[in-house]
């Protein structure tokens, strides 16, 4: 849902091929694709690519401020004794992936000006797209940036649940069953580019989202996600979802605009 709301409301000015509804069914369908690499027969690429769902920003703020590059801050983790696929790697994945459409619409760019066949770098960007997204969704939900994500750990004085089950419970059946394209579409904000550094905007986004996982506790604590949950709920849930569908559409439309300028030169000149 996430995904397609997202391409369905990006600017005139993107490309027609990023707008068309066979993109749109392809990005849609690419939207869990990073769940599909999460097999027990592929066990190398599940331990790689696991941590890229999520932050646990309590572990990871107690580490200082986050650095822009992931190699950056795995060195960190290490040196203080932790594992990086313990504490996520969420917001460089989403970075390097957003780096990656840049680039092919870019290239985009350059075959379009020379007069050249398209067709492959559309492809590629519409994947990218669609990869993007899935981690854009995944931070627009609270419980993929805490160390809280499937039940509540450390002191509790509210009694909010310690059991393993309210991150799918929240995220899966209640969504399946009551959310819908036209609960999300009027919440979402209007189309803007991210003027600011595309890493810092994104670990921005993550702590808003961050600042709702009491909510969720609160909703799962009142049966808010059982069955039809109540109009409190469901009106959060949407709102959750429209942020990750702005987020989205702003990400992309961000790329297609930055994709114009030109590539910094190397200080030595290579």
């Amino acid at each position: 849902m996430i995904n397609r709301l997202a391409v369905s409301n990006l600017p005139a000015d993107v490309p027609s091929f990023l707008r068309s509804d066979s993109a749109a069914n392809e990005i849609e369908y690419l939207g869990p694709e990073p769940d599909r690499w999460r097999s027990p027969a592929e066990p190398e690429l599940v331990a790689a690519q696991a941590p890229e769902h999520f932050i646990d920003l309590e572990p990871a703020d107690a580490l200082g401020p986050l650095p822009h590059k992931r190699l950056d801050f795995e060195a960190r983790v290490f040196a203080a004794g932790q594992r990086p696929e313990r504490v996520g790697l969420q917001p460089w994945e989403a970075t390097e992936v957003w780096e990656r459409l840049k680039a092919a619409l870019r290239e985009y760019r350059q075959l379009s000006a020379a007069h050249q066949d398209t067709r492959p770098v559309e492809q590629a960007a519409i994947f990218y797209a669609g990869w993007l997204g899935h981690y854009v969704g995944d931070a627009s939900q609270p419980l993929h940036t805490t160390d809280k994500y499937n039940g509540w750990v450390g002191p509790n004085p509210n009694g909010y649940t310690t059991e393993h089950k309210i991150h799918w419970q929240f995220e899966g059946p209640f969504v399946d069953a009551n959310l819908h394209p036209s609960d999300v579409q009027p919440k979402m904000t209007p189309a803007q580019e991210l003027t600011g550094d595309i890493f810092d905007d994104y670990v921005a986004y993550l702590r808003h989202t961050a600042t709702c996982i009491e909510k969720v506790y609160q909703f799962e604590k009142a049966g808010g996600f059982v069955g039809a949950g109540t109009p409190e709920s469901r009106d959060f849930t949407a709102s959750r979802l429209a942020a990750g569908a702005s987020m989205l559409r702003d990400m992309i439309y961000t790329a297609w605009l930055e994709s114009a300028q030109p590539v910094p030169q190397h200080p030595s000149g290579m």
